[in-house]
């Protein structure tokens, strides 16, 4: 059978609902409707599409063996997401090849089809064909600069390394600070003035590629610091660098000893963690030499690094984090667990530390010594100590058969701080000596005490501090799959809202009204929140209640609902406009 492979095969509404979450897939409705798709351009199986919303966000929609590949720069969308910027580009496509056809195609947008121009460009000559390229040249700098790279060696001139550094310091140049706005544009000219050297590298110039590359490190480490990055679109770019550079060592072998101290200051002293982990990512080409001088150079500084004793002020500075990784890299590489431990052992600030020593005892086969080190820390944290170091020592003390000290410790962290997640633990361990519906008991007993009898409406700075409410409960009860007791739970005391929207959709099949109601009261909440964004999703939950209440045949509640929110919400005027649509 034949693999579709157009978008016309693969890109449908229904596989657009599919991908999408049906929030997603309601805004990109109203997105396409608003008209915020533009310049649709399709050029083989690939469609792209800019799109307006808080911001432009450029879309791309892909079938690449038979498949349906997506991207969209805005934040849901580099999750990995089908977003509502793909969706209304996806509607907006299918609108200029349906919709049109039909004749109920009531938007404007065009679609330019490059296969189309493509054609048209093979029937020009080469001298008309060079001509329309050097005009656009002399008004685009990124094209120029690319035509120029390419000319060089064919013109006798070789390779012209210094337009490669120049186009790199054109890319990274932040003119100050790149606003949130800009930033996809301006990674993706990075990505282009970067992409170029793979194939430098495989033409045989490694040694240049080296120097290449830690200089557009050095550039996009300082541009990192001059612009909102929250989309994290330079940290695939750093990724790629340092892979490009350890590629271009493997090929040149470079002086082992002088680029040992290049990567040594980079891993000390360097930003966003640019060449951490270099002791073992370049082992091979730094050999007995490199690694040599790493080692000197480490101790040197370990030396006078001061130790920190339990309970002393944690030292947060990036140059003593970089340094104990140096240091413990190497103990690593020549396998010596005690010279492990005599690294971690320099800061015993917290409970975490003593885990992490036990962990490298327990991994050497060294129990006892891994049990002294647990029983240690949490002897120097009594209270609120860390609960994987407890985990840690409580299973020691099960594989000892000295079960009562190991309920005990971790009964003791439940108590300390009772909720779902060591509820979860407690059973784990009280499985092992099948006393669990004894400490079951005793720990509903202890949440039940700490959880409010009545849900009370938040007031104050409850509205940003979550008031008491029975979540843990109702959390562990939907974990137990008893439904009808999560339910209880949340009518007794309250639970967050998440759990609210969880509860009524279990009970949509059999208590409908019930589901309908809680649809209401979390969609008033949204609404409250007096934002775009929440109105759509108060929009969304308000079609489900009148979903269910429609299945009750109650339509005159429902119409009641929506009149007395209409009323109260009046001078929400973009909600009455998403609500005028139910």
């Amino acid at each position: 059978m034949e693999t579709p492979s157009s978008l016309s095969q693969i890109l449908t509404r229904r596989r657009a609902q599919q991908l999408a979450s049906s929030a997603s897939f309601d805004r990109g409705e109203a997105y396409f409707a608003a008209g915020r798709v533009r310049s649709l351009v399709v050029r083989g199986a690939t469609l792209t599409a800019t799109v307006s919303g808080t911001e432009d966000y450029a879309v791309s929609l892909a079938v690449e063996d038979g498949t349906l590949q997506h991207q969209c720069s805005c934040p849901v969308g580099a999750n990995g997401e089908f977003c509502k910027h793909c969706v209304a580009t996806a509607l907006a496509w299918l609108d200029t090849t349906t919709g049109r056809e039909s004749g109920k195609s009531g938007n404007t947008i065009e679609v330019v089809r490059l296969d189309d121009v493509r054609s048209f460009l093979l029937n020009q000559d080469n001298a008309t064909l060079a001509a329309w390229l050097l005009d656009a040249a002399e008004r685009d700098e990124q094209l120029r600069e690319r035509l120029l790279r390419q000319a060089a060696p064919a013109a006798g001139k070789g390779v012209d390394f210094a337009a490669y550094r120049h186009s790199i310091n054109r890319a990274t140049d932040t003119d100050g600070f790149v606003h949130y706005r800009d930033a996809f544009a301006f990674t993706q000219g990075i990505e282009e003035a970067i992409a170029p050297l793979h194939e430098l590298l495989k033409e045989g110039h490694a040694v240049e590629v080296i120097g290449l590359a830690e200089h557009a490190l050095a550039r996009a480490s300082k541009a990192l610091l001059e612009m909102d990055d929250s989309d994290g679109g330079m940290s695939p770019i750093l990724g790629e660098l340092q892979q490009l550079h350890l590629q271009a060592c493997r090929a040149a072998r470079p002086d082992p000893e002088e680029l040992a101290a290049r990567l040594f200051d980079w891993e000390l002293d360097g930003e966003w963690d640019v060449f951490h982990n270099a002791v073992e990512t370049y082992a091979e080409v730094l050999g007995a030499k490199g690694l040599a001088v790493y080692r000197v150079r480490a101790e040197r500084l370990w030396q006078s690094l001061p130790a920190l004793a339990p309970g002393q002020r944690e030292d947060w500075s990036g140059r003593r984090f970089h340094l104990t990784h140096i240091m413990e890299s190497l103990a690593r590489a020549d396998g010596d667990s005690e010279a492990l431990v005599a690294v971690k052992a320099k800061d015993l600030s917290n409970a975490y530390r003593f885990l992490e020593i036990a962990e490298v005892y327990h991994k050497a086969r060294k129990a006892d010594a891994a049990l002294d080190w647990a029983e240690r820390g949490v002897k120097a944290f009594p209270a609120d100590t860390d609960p994987r170091l407890c985990e840690f020592l409580a299973d020691e003390y099960h594989r000892r058969r000295r079960h009562d000290e190991a309920l005990a410790l971790i009964w003791r962290q439940f108590e300390d701080r009772p909720g779902f997640d060591r509820f979860q633990v407690l059973k784990r361990h009280a499985d092992r000596t099948r006393s669990w519906p004894a400490w079951r008991e005793r720990a509903l007993a202890v949440l039940r005490l700490a959880a409010p009898s009545a849900a009370r409406p938040r007031s104050g700075m409850e509205r940003w501090f979550r008031a008491p409410d029975r979540s843990e409960l109702v959390r562990i009860s939907l974990w137990e799959k008893d439904a009808e007791q999560a339910w209880q739970e949340a009518r007794t005391g309250g639970c967050s809202s998440s759990l609210w929207l969880e509860l009524a959709k279990a009970r949509e099949k059999n208590h409908p009204a019930e589901a309908a109601a809680v649809y209401v009261r979390e969609a008033e909440r949204s609404i409250d929140q007096k934002n775009n964004r929440a109105y759509a999703e108060a929009v969304n939950l308000l079609r489900k209640s009148r979903q269910l209440w429609q299945r009750t045949g109650e339509t005159a509640e429902w119409q009641a609902v929506l009149n007395r929110l209409r009323l109260t919400h009046k001078a929400k005027r973009n909600f009455i406009a998403l609500a005028a649509k139910l």
